[in-house]
């Protein structure tokens, strides 16, 4: 009888380590499922922001276009690496709806050498950077930062009547950026130049 007693205490702690080997084992899943769920929720989130700014980049206005259309403009630097930017896009997409008969918006990627001239024109060192221009292409505000929908709106209710735009002075999250100027965009009337560009 002894004999038995001490095989039933070995086959209940047999039993008792598998049970709580297989408790340990299906812990340590659950946990890398719920893991590989959130990384794998945030970066279908951050896909969708980065795909939905570029599909409104390319449903955006043109640049020309919207400076000769005599409607006002809402004009935005923006990058696809730029998380505020990304953050936005939703907004954006809803507002850029809602006010299509309106206003012209226009996106501007900062990383397209092409739009050098208007960075430096806007004196863009942050973005989104967004510039409102009146009917006739005249800047009439420029802000910098994720902001918020109503934020926009009211300034594009404002833009629409030619109205002072009510939110200016305030600033959100910004994606720091640099222009990347080179000795080619220098002009004649620069200093600097030391008259190389001086014809007789």
């Amino acid at each position: 009888m002894r004999a038995n007693s001490s095989d039933l205490e070995n086959t209940s702690l047999q039993k008792s380590e598998a049970t709580s080997g297989t408790r340990i084992r299906n812990f340590l899943i659950a946990m890398v499922a719920i893991a590989l769920s959130v990384t794998l929720f945030l970066g279908l989130n951050t896909e969708n922001g980065v795909a939905s700014l570029e599909a409104q980049a390319k449903e955006s206005t043109p640049l020309p276009v919207a400076l000769s259309s005599n409607k006002p403009t809402l004009m935005e630097f923006y990058a696809n690496w730029c998380t505020s930017c990304q953050a936005m896009a939703q907004d954006l997409g809803e507002l850029k709806q809602q006010y299509a008969d309106s206003v012209n918006f226009v996106m501007l990627n900062v990383d397209n050498s092409k739009w050098l001239p208007e960075i430096l024109n806007y004196r863009v060192d942050g973005i989104p950077h967004f510039v409102f221009l009146g009917e006739e292409g005249q800047v009439i505000a420029q802000t910098i930062g994720e902001q918020p929908k109503t934020i926009l709106k009211a300034n594009l209710d404002a833009l629409v009547a030619s109205l002072p735009l009510p939110y200016t002075q305030g600033g959100g999250e910004v994606s720091a950026f640099e222009a990347p100027v080179s000795a080619q965009t220098t002009s004649q009337d620069d200093p600097r130049s030391h008259g190389a560009q001086v014809k007789q």
